[in-house]
């Protein structure tokens, strides 16, 4: 069903994007170091529940645009493309800014929740940049000519959002050394951020001048 190249390419920016520490990550981690263990791993799966929702929604629209017309579900692949380029580019100038409030949140920050699991829940479903990544970053790798593109989307979103919360886990489990240098260290945080979004940039180029399927 999928191309085994770009399948293969999406993996890798799956992986590195998952591991990237962002709002969703320092969220959970916040949740961790606040409430304990159970809360952040409650906290992942509720930002898993939103981030499948977003996936289901925009494998609904794009089926939908694809059934209209293949020109517009190419022109959704150019704009996505762009769209991640430009995320690169924010991600790097904001890397050397530092302007990382989202990321400084600490626990204090932090209010106890009464229920974590739909927090998490709300807190992703609500975030409008998580629907916008989604509608750029999956097209890219779906084949058009094997048909089924919903299943694609779907199975591409799943994964995607797998590896998010895999990556959360992780770092709950590792809440202590791991999870402070994250959240304190904001030399550690401009790295990962510059290094993902030259990756974000370099996979928005390659999309959009490789040849469509």
């Amino acid at each position: 069903m999928f191309d085994s190249t770009r399948f293969l390419l999406f993996l890798t920016a799956a992986v590195l994007l998952a591991i990237a520490p962002g709002p969703g990550m320092l969220y959970v981690l916040a949740r961790s170091l606040a409430g304990g263990k159970r809360e952040g791993v409650l906290s992942a799966f509720g930002t898993f529940l939103g981030g499948m929702v977003h996936v289901f929604a925009a494998a609904l629209g794009v089926s939908i645009i694809l059934a209209k017309s293949a020109v517009a579900f190419a022109t959704v692949k150019y704009v996505g493309a762009a769209y991640l380029c430009f995320l690169g580019v924010r991600m790097i100038l904001d890397a050397r800014k530092d302007k990382s409030h989202t990321e400084d949140a600490t626990p204090e920050h932090i209010r106890p929740a009464r229920n974590p699991l739909w927090q998490g829940v709300a807190t992703e479903v609500l975030n409008p940049k998580t629907a916008l990544f989604f509608l750029s970053f999956i097209p890219q790798f779906v084949n058009r000519g094997a048909g089924h593109v919903f299943l694609q989307f779907v199975a591409l979103g799943t994964i995607s959002v797998v590896m998010n919360t895999s990556a959360d886990l992780i770092v709950i489990a590792m809440a202590g050394p791991l999870g402070e240098r994250i959240r304190s260290s904001s030399t550690f945080r401009r790295r990962q951020r510059t290094v993902t979004g030259a990756i974000m940039i370099g996979l928005g180029t390659y999309l959009a001048t490789s040849e469509s399927k």
